[in-house]
């Protein structure tokens, strides 16, 4: 007799989604983009790559986030081989594993490759959060044309730059844009992390990536020390460490900051910036946080000089800091590569900490920015409308009851 067919495969073959998440801020979208789709598909089952808190939500990894966040040309080159690695892992679970549908977010070193093999094998693909070719690297736009089905993007003016060159994108809004703001108070968040709710607090913001803080930190602690000389040790100094950090990173930024009392690492960025008087911010999507939550910053960030020297050559932008390119002129002060240094950082900062007009204008700017970032649907839940929209009919037995909001008219 026959042994029974496994059929589960098949079974979930309709309603696997593969889903690419690279770092922090995908890998955040990417857990509510899981549960708004397990609201309207509760048979919908998730693998591809990702980090520990889409494991946690029942993500099936196979390649994990930490293994292939690097950045800069010199820590890509060093770690290439096992970056390939990786990658051919996610090809060919695409090829074995078929999904209905291809999301990937951000991280478009990688996935700008998985976007060609899965359009190659005739699956649907979706891609948000979009590449900034509109700054750099623009020969992408032809790969992106051609493999994307479509570019669900977070900056209104992405939209019709996009669409002015063939691109099928729509802007839903920004993800950080709909969180409420952080509702721990003063006093139970100092608690939590040692800290003097009697003093001032200046948040620290590195990056997420070892190679970011190895390169940002050193310069943001020397600009802490000249602060306390200057204004009397009345500070203290909150920094947040990226969940996709492992252990041996963790205690590598302990080292660097050695046996600094004013300088306390903490969990919740979101907290840390709602709480701190004002912030030192890596470029990157910490700086787009700092400003919906609206608290007063300074960008700053440092490359290799080999990776800056490219960098400097091919991005096309007149500003670093997303907020200045929204409103396409300077609200928050930029220092980059040899302008980061302490002294700069104080200068900037000094007005920022005290009452002072350009404190109260920035506030201001930084209301409107959240404004713009704003649609009257959930961006979450214009993405999961995406794929619900090219995922098959509900199986009869699983059907759920019609979500309002998850039937946005596309």
């Amino acid at each position: 007799m026959d042994a029974p067919r496994d059929t589960s495969r098949e079974q979930n073959a309709a309603t696997r989604i593969f889903l690419s998440a690279g770092e922090a801020s995908g890998e955040q979208y990417a857990v509510q983009l899981m549960a708004a789709l397990r609201a309207a598909r509760p048979d919908a089952a998730f693998f591809g790559l990702g980090g520990q808190r889409m494991e946690a939500e029942g993500f099936r990894r196979i390649v994990r986030a930490e293994d292939v966040a690097v950045m800069g040309i010199t820590e890509i080159v060093r770690h290439i081989p096992r970056i390939y690695r990786e990658y051919r892992r996610l090809r060919r679970s695409l090829e074995t594993e078929r999904p209905a549908v291809v999301v990937l977010i951000d991280f478009p070193d990688v996935n700008l490759g998985l976007a060609r093999r899965a359009k190659a094998l005739g699956i649907p693909v979706i891609f948000f959060v979009s590449p900034q070719v509109w700054a750099w690297k623009q020969h992408r736009l032809r790969q992106i044309r051609r493999d994307v089905d479509q570019m669900l993007v977070i900056f209104p003016f992405e939209e019709p730059w996009y669409r002015e060159r063939g691109v099928a994108a729509t802007f839903v809004g920004h993800p950080l844009a709909e969180l409420p703001l952080p509702t721990i108070s003063r006093e139970r968040f100092a608690r939590e992390h040692g800290l003097d709710p009697l003093k001032e607090w200046i948040g620290l913001l590195p990056g997420s990536r070892m190679r970011e803080i190895t390169l940002n930190l050193p310069t943001m602690l020397a600009a802490a020390r000249a602060l306390q000389r200057a204004y009397g040790n009345h500070f203290e100094f909150v920094l947040p460490l990226a969940p996709t950090l492992h252990a041996q990173q963790v205690a590598a930024v302990q080292r660097l900051l050695g046996d600094r009392r004013d300088v306390l690492t903490v969990t919740d960025a979101r907290a840390a910036l709602f709480h701190a008087r004002a912030s030192v911010v890596a470029s990157g999507t910490a700086t787009v946080e700092a400003a919906l939550i609206g608290n007063p910053f300074v960008v700053v960030y440092r490359l290799s000089r080999l990776s800056y020297a490219v960098a400097k050559r091919v991005v096309k932008v007149p500003h670093v800091a997303m907020s200045n390119l929204i409103a396409g002129r300077r609200v928050v002060p930029e220092l980059i590569q040899d302008a980061f240094t302490p002294g700069a950082v104080v200068a900037a900062l000094r007005p920022l900490i005290e009452p002072t007009p350009e404190r109260e204008g920035m506030q201001l700017a930084l209301g409107e920015l959240r404004l713009s970032l704003q649609q009257t649907a959930s961006a979450i839940e214009l993405v999961a409308s995406h794929v619900l929209a090219v995922l098959p009919a509900v199986p009869q037995e699983t059907s759920p009851l019609t979500s309002k909001k998850l039937s946005v008219a596309l």
